[in-house]
């Protein structure tokens, strides 16, 4: 008997390791297709507008779709969901790899962003309802870790593979990976599922929902190409000079807004909904989801501007800059494996307290010592305690805002904290990114004005530096006439990474802030967790009782 126990508790470390494999896969191909993307341009010939949705497209589809695949994973069987999305996401790859034009590519990344969507919050679900007590705390550690390593090896794969071999190889390299994790999670993961004789038909509310985070994220992500409120000259179309991004928050606004209110009435006539509102009633679930959502705005401090500070500023290859971000993938392996010891005198909430100060120290201590003429010696040191702390903040969070909610929920309640997390990194892009870019506009063009008044013409080169997010400075400074502006660029995306940084340091202290009102029940002790049976229920509906399959 005590053999069969051993065998089980055994299989379920491998099936932890083929989840988190999964949410690797998505993590490093994002990353990895950044990298490639001036190969694809050379080879396919895209345009601007093509390159941007290659990137943006998968975004987009992955943050409409999140809540809906997490509560159909529910009812359907969540082991089964992922192992959907992992072969969706599979043959997407094999389709982007194939793709001979621009706008096929585009199409194939955005059926990637459908397999990406259930794969996320499949694999939280399942370490919710699978692991309990300090196991737990170890499995949502190996998690949020595997998410910050490979958010920082993923560069570097990029880099060798478009290198060494082609671009191609960027979208191929999931294959092996994914079938790889699809075994896994067949051998060793137990299907969960919620058993209900209703059926789960919130069509309209799925609807609402997919249009309202659709948009919401729409606008975030082009709000600094179209422009905020008046048009930008570079935008593709507007409204009479009026920007349309004003008009899609609206629409976000009204759509989500009605999908609440729709959700609350059909759970009132206890019909099935997509999301149970009544789960938001959980302290540290509902607390909990604006913590998840400012603390990703705010980790974005660092993973959106040195890279191309990397480049641009130190002329780092793309590979170089891929490897200079190892230090924090190494941050993240090291919290996980302090996770466990840790566990046994801290709580959830103070790792994830202690995680979010290390980022804020190590934010701060960036935007405070960041010079053109810095080393990778300097940033290596930051990025390995950033990524010490985003090891902790990330999986200990998660399990934080899941520590309370009763294992036949984790599908929506899964789905739900991965949205507040996408909505806070799409809110990261807007906010620090108009940081960003703002200073590197307004920076180089002070300092360059009384150049440009001696010849105008200079002018252009100029404003190639923003279009280019800094990437004209190394052709700048071959130019003895252009040198003096890329010498001021240089000076100018350094300081925009400067204040970025400092933005992002400041979300974080007011994320640690709210950290100090989550307080889950017997999950808030080192090494506890709850059981289904001690954790609050939110209503449920169509009057039948969930339980759990395996």
């Amino acid at each position: 008997m005590d053999e069969i126990k051993d065998r089980s508790v055994k299989f379920r470390w491998y099936g932890l390791a083929a989840i988190s494999l999964s949410v690797a896969l998505i993590i490093m191909d994002s990353t990895i297709v950044s990298v490639a993307v001036p190969a694809i341009i050379g080879d396919l010939g895209l345009s601007s507008t093509q390159v941007q949705w290659i990137q943006e497209i998968y975004t987009l589809v992955f943050a409409a779709l999140l809540l809906v695949w997490g509560r159909v994973a529910d009812r359907i069987g969540r082991r089964r969901v992922l192992v959907y999305g992992l072969v969706i996401f599979l043959v997407s790859s094999v389709l982007c790899a194939m793709a001979p034009t621009g706008g096929l590519l585009i199409g194939a990344r955005a059926v990637q962003g459908v397999g990406g969507s259930m794969i996320l919050p499949t694999t939280l679900s399942l370490l919710n309802a699978n692991f309990r007590g300090k196991d737990r705390t170890i499995a949502f550690a190996v998690w949020g870790s595997t998410i910050g390593g490979m958010a920082a090896i993923g560069p570097i794969v990029g880099g060798w593979l478009t290198t060494s071999f082609s671009w191609n190889w960027a979208f191929l390299i999931n294959v092996p990976l994914g079938l790889l994790a699809i075994a896994g999670i067949m051998s060793f993961v137990a299907e969960s599922q919620e058993q209900s004789t209703g059926k789960l038909n919130d069509y309209f509310g799925a609807l609402l929902s997919i249009v309202g985070f659709g948009a919401l994220a729409f606008g975030l992500i082009e709000g600094r190409s179209y422009g905020w409120w008046m048009a930008e000259d570079a935008a593709p179309f507007s409204l009479a000079g009026i920007s349309p991004i004003p008009a899609v928050f609206v629409v976000s606004l009204i759509a989500l807004g009605s999908f609440i209110r729709w959700e609350r009435v059909r759970a009132k006539a206890s019909r099935s909904v997509l999301l149970d509102i009544s789960l938001f009633s959980i302290p540290s679930f509902g607390r909990g989801n604006i913590t998840a959502l400012t603390v990703s705005l705010g980790e974005f401090g660092l993973i959106l501007s040195l890279p191309l500070w990397f480049q641009n500023v130190l002329g780092l290859s793309a590979l170089e800059a891929g490897i200079a971000l190892v230090p924090l993938a190494l941050g993240s392996f090291v919290a996980s494996g302090s996770v466990q010891p840790l566990s046994k005198s801290l709580s959830g909430i103070r790792l994830v307290q202690l995680g979010v100060s290390l980022e804020i120290v190590s934010v701060a201590a960036l935007a405070l010592l960041i010079r053109p003429d810095s080393s990778t010696w300097l940033t290596a040191v930051i990025l390995f305690f950033y990524g010490i702390g985003v090891g902790f903040a990330t999986a200990q969070l998660t399990q934080v805002i899941l520590s309370d909610v009763p294992v036949q929920f984790s599908g929506q309640a899964a789905s739900t904290q991965s949205t507040a997390r996408q909505v806070g990194s799409a809110l990261g892009i807007a906010i620090l990114g108009t940081a960003l870019f703002s200073t590197l506009k307004n920076s180089t063009q002070a300092q360059v004005d009384t150049l440009v008044a001696q010849n105008p013409q200079l002018q252009g080169a100029v404003d190639t530096v923003t279009h280019s997010s800094g990437g004209t400075i190394a052709a700048l400074a071959a130019n003895p006439q252009t040198a003096a502006i890329a010498d001021a660029a240089r000076i100018a995306l350094t300081n925009g990474v400067s204040i970025a940084a400092w933005v992002a340091a400041g979300v974080l202290l007011l994320g640690l802030a709210t950290t100090f009102r989550l307080h889950p029940q017997k999950a808030d002790a080192p090494g506890q967790g709850l059981t289904e049976e001690e954790a609050p229920r939110p209503s449920s509906t169509e009057g039948t009782e969930p339980t759990q399959s395996r």
